[in-house]
């Protein structure tokens, strides 16, 4: 068996195991009597085949509807039960199932979510139930314009790639699936050395392990090799979309840097200046409370495995556009052309550094974010690490960053009226 690994950081051990069968194991131990617990698995929207657009984030929904020895209502009872709940989502790059107990329930959440994660049955009355409550949901979404331009935007600076493809998937696409469909994306997808098995709290984590081995040492799987293509050849363009809105939306950016590339925490720490959640931020500070031309106006960076994505939204009346997107790109011009001032820095590394330690009092968000990060990096990123990063930056690498992602030349702009 592989020895358990004992990683050090801040006096708190974080521990990793690996099972005979592939299972990574990753524990962070806190005070807490709550633990959180559960499967990242590396099956996103960007490992569906053409045919399969949606297929990862259905199997979200189905793996609750019925499991080998299990039922939908025993499923949903299991932890409700022990006041406990259990929740999923879906990304491009991972599908996460995780439980919320107290820490003496921990082993009957992993018992659960081992069973739904592997033994699912798909059962052919329940998919049937479960595709018109994705239609629905796809019909809500579509809705909501100031989200859908997002999934658009993306699908043209990703154009042809499946990083580009909406994560509800299409309904014609959705409309074709069925149990045995299903099960061969699970069968690709879904085996214990494609997955990370996370917990938090106060528990045992030798405990944990037999657990582990206990509900997962009957899998089965054929190799698979999974291979995920990086996206090639962007080239910028502008995009107008009659979409019959009251207000116009707008989006604006171009691929960004992957998680790990050496220029993330600049590009990160750039946009919080430009556009993050603070609200002395340049584009909320210029549209919103000089000009009053808006009421949301943010930027947002997103890192994949191997490429990433930036971008600006707001939402204003169709006679502000013009406005507000000069102002936009005067804000990008400043940071191209005016080196951050040595006071501006330090300042601008305070506000982030301190934000992040602040976002880090939530032991629910930390443990997806450690089970996400271990999943496709095989690491686990400490705070202490994360904010030495940012505070390397220099205002000479930050503006080499701002010249190479903020060039008007470079952007994409998607615009809905």
């Amino acid at each position: 068996m592989v020895k358990i690994d004992n990683q050090n950081y801040n006096n708190e051990e974080v521990k990793t195991y690996k099972l005979d069968n592939g299972l990574r194991i990753i524990y962070y131990p806190t005070p807490s009597p709550v633990s959180y617990c559960g499967y990242a698995v590396n099956a996103g929207t960007r490992d569906e085949k053409e045919e399969e657009s949606g297929m990862a984030h259905f199997v979200e929904h189905l793996i609750f509807k019925g499991t080998e020895k299990r039922k939908a209502k025993h499923i949903l009872n299991c932890l409700s039960d022990v006041g406990g709940d259990i929740d999923a989502f879906t990304n491009k790059e991972e599908t996460i199932v995780y439980a919320t107990v107290l820490n003496e329930d921990c082993q009957r959440a992993i018992e659960l979510l081992s069973d739904i994660v592997f033994h699912s049955t798909f059962p052919s009355d329940e998919l049937e139930r479960e595709r018109e409550v994705i239609m629905e949901e796809i019909k809500s979404y579509d809705d909501n314009p100031s989200e859908l331009i997002y999934d658009d935007f993306e699908n043209i600076v990703f154009k042809g790639h499946p990083l580009g493809r909406n994560i509800l998937g299409k309904a014609d696409t959705i409309s074709r699936f069925d149990t045995q469909k299903v099960q061969d994306f699970t069968h690709r997808l879904y085996h214990p050395d494609n997955m990370v098995l996370f917990a938090s709290g106060r528990i045992s984590f030798k405990s944990m392990i037999r657990w582990a081995e206990k509900y997962t040492n009957d899998l089965s799987w054929d190799t698979y090799e999974q291979i995920r293509l990086q996206p090639e050849g962007y080239m910028p363009q502008h995009i107008h979309m009659d979409k019959g809105t009251y207000q116009t939306h707008c989006i604006i950016g171009c691929p960004g840097y992957k998680a790990y590339d050496y220029r993330a925490a600049g590009l990160y720490l750039l946009n919080n200046l430009l556009g993050g959640p603070a609200i002395n931020n340049r584009l909320n500070f210029s549209l919103r409370e000089k000009k009053g031309l808006v009421y949301t106006v943010e930027s947002n960076i997103t890192p994949y495995t191997d490429t990433g994505i930036f971008c600006i939204y707001f939402g204003t009346e169709k006679r502000n556009l013009g406005r507000c997107m000069e102002l936009t790109y005067k804000e990008l011009k400043k940071f191209r052309d005016t080196q951050l001032t040595s006071r501006q820095l330090s300042s601008a590394k305070k506000q982030l550094t301190r934000q992040l330690r602040i976002a880090s009092d939530n032991d629910e968000n930390n443990m997806l974010d450690i089970g996400k990060i271990y999943l496709h990096y095989n690491r686990y990123e400490t705070l202490q690490n994360t904010c030495a990063q940012i505070e390397s930056l220099t205002a000479e690498k930050l503006l080499e960053i701002a010249n190479d992602k903020f060039s008007e030349d470079n952007l994409t702009t998607l615009i809905y009226q």
